[in-house]
């Protein structure tokens, strides 16, 4: 790897033998394990092969479909658009996610630089840990930790819901929420265990028939307008000077989350260099397309004047009955299933991070080193796929065992599960992605090219300072974002766990700086700890 020389500004805690060596040169090289033969392309790390993720398992078609999963096109579309306007009476939506596309593709620059220097599992920290400092580091560990499982386990209270409404609609069965929301957590379980490669498959079948229907109903929406006709109402910018602003902005920048989980795929793609870059530009640019057009689109099926008063009546069922409207029964039944075929390719999308950030984390010694072990039949991080497993289960049973209706509460996985979870985990990527801005602009600083790398650094310092703004935002209107009272507890309760994750985080560093210095200088490091480990002994 490029970063693998003594001019990272990571040198704290080696000894001085490992940072004299010119780069990786005295021990394997990049790409190369002990004992390995040159050329393999696989990936060591500091313990050596059995810690290793398997290379050459992704090209560019399957890490682009990978991350865009875990948007779940329709569950946004259906979902997220209806309620920001008919809840928070942004007629302006459109516009949103073009300005947000512009904030995210500014964030990209240097995120995507710093893909091509660092080479990580664990991307958001370790990205944090090579900017900011290891402390930092592995506070950012247990944020994206904790935020990753929490939008993931929260996807599980919607599943249920739409599967048992399933069952309930075309089967005349009454089944409780957690029972398809527990199958559909043994089922991601066994998946992710599975090589990747096999999981981009799953997720590429599942998205592309997504998109494909989705873009099918935005076409038959512009061609069949409302009352106002075909207008381009929603982009002018007064629609965005109501006081529903800041809250839009938090619903919007959830539905982009995805994009920015390219890099956990960087040693398990083709080419990391060249793939992680271009699968984020592409994801935030088709992301944003996406969502302006669909959000422009059934403004122009409802008319813009009509749009927040139909969407706060109709609520999620607004796109179903525009559909029905336009396409016909059989379509829109199609699409019910689809819906639900959707959010399980989130699952396992997100399922997928969450195991790499855990093997990552076991690989430093963040966690037990266990979870730094892959399988040896399928290079999968298995252990931190079961660890995933066994939080979703949790948390489900959790959720299912307060619930005492025989056919289970609607407002358990809807207005609990997954309404708490999906905001604390859409805080808490915010918050990485302001401080991986601000990392990318101290980590170019430290090696001396900030010269060379002056309109990427000046991108980031705008992306960073965005961002910090729309995590204030999600702070601020917490209790409307969860459907909560000013007054209510859950307004301090669950942004609070994300600031004591960031606090603990911080203690758990400076303690391990001081107790075990070793493994507080490998945070961030990855690959890179095992060459340094074998220079020195050399």
């Amino acid at each position: 790897m490029s970063t693998g020389n003594s001019s990272t500004g990571t040198s704290s805690g080696w000894n001085s033998n490992a940072h004299t060596s010119t780069g990786t040169t005295t021990g394997p090289r990049p790409g190369q394990g002990p004992g390995t033969p040159s050329g393999t392309g696989e990936i060591s790390t500091f313990k050596g092969q059995e810690r290793a993720l398997r290379a050459d398992r992704l090209g560019t078609a399957g890490l682009l479909l990978s991350v865009l999963a875990a948007s779940a096109p329709l569950m946004t579309v259906a979902g997220v658009m209806p309620t920001v306007y008919g809840v928070v009476g942004i007629v302006g939506q459109p516009l949103l996610y073009v300005i947000l596309g512009v904030v995210l593709v500014l964030f990209s620059f240097g995120y995507a630089e710093m893909s091509r220097h660092v080479h990580n599992a664990g991307a958001f920290y370790a990205y944090i840990a090579r900017g900011l400092g290891a402390t930092a580091g592995a506070s950012a560990s247990l944020v994206a930790l904790l935020a990753y499982n929490a939008m993931q386990v929260g996807i599980y209270g919607l599943f249920g819901f739409e599967v048992s409404g399933l069952f309930a609609t075309y089967l005349d069965l009454t089944v409780a929420w957690w029972v398809p929301a527990l199958i559909a957590a043994v089922v991601v379980g066994l998946l992710g265990w599975l090589k990747i490669d096999l999981n981009a498959k799953v997720l590429g079948v599942l998205i592309l028939i997504e998109v494909a229907l989705v873009v099918i109903f935005d076409i038959a929406f512009v061609a069949d307008p409302g009352k106002e006709g075909v207008s381009l109402h929603a982009f002018n910018p007064d629609t965005l000077t109501s006081a529903g602003f800041g809250t839009a902005l938090c619903f919007c920048i959830a539905a982009f989350v995805g994009f920015e989980q390219a890099p956990v795929y960087a040693e398990e793609t083709s080419r990391p260099n060249v793939v992680v870059r271009r699968v984020m530009f592409l994801a935030v640019g088709l992301s944003a397309l996406f969502l302006a057009l669909s959000a422009w689109a059934i403004s122009v099926a409802t008319g813009p004047g009509s749009v927040v008063a139909t969407a706060g009546e109709q609520g999620p069922g607004l796109i179903f009955g525009l559909t029905e409207d336009r396409l016909g029964t059989t379509f829109t039944d199609v699409l019910h299933v689809l819906f639900v075929t959707g959010m399980f390719a989130a699952l396992l999308s997100f399922h997928n991070v969450v195991a790499r950030y855990a093997f990552a984390m076991g690989r430093e010694g963040l966690l037990p080193a266990a979870f730094g072990r892959t399988s040896k039949s399928s290079g999968a991080p298995a252990y931190g796929s079961a660890l995933q497993s066994v939080f979703s289960l949790v948390v489900v049973v959790a959720f299912a065992v307060t619930d005492d209706k025989p056919a289970g509460d609607p407002t358990a996985p809807i207005l609990r599960l997954f309404t708490w979870m999906a905001n604390i985990g859409a805080l808490g990527v915010i918050l990485l992605m302001a401080a991986a801005s601000f990392a990318v602009i101290a980590f170019f600083v430290r090696r001396g090219a900030a010269g060379a790398q002056a309109a990427r650094l000046v991108a980031s310092a705008l992306a960073g300072l965005s961002l910090v703004a729309v995590a204030v935002y999600t702070v601020k209107d917490f209790d409307l974002l969860v459907g909560a009272g000013p007054d209510s507890a859950l307004s301090w309760i669950l942004p609070g766990i994300v600031g004591l994750t960031l606090v603990g985080g911080l203690v758990y560093g400076a303690v391990l700086r001081s107790v075990r210095p070793e493994t507080h200088a490998r945070i961030g490091l990855g690959n890179e700890a095992f060459q340094l480990e074998k220079a020195a002994q050399s």
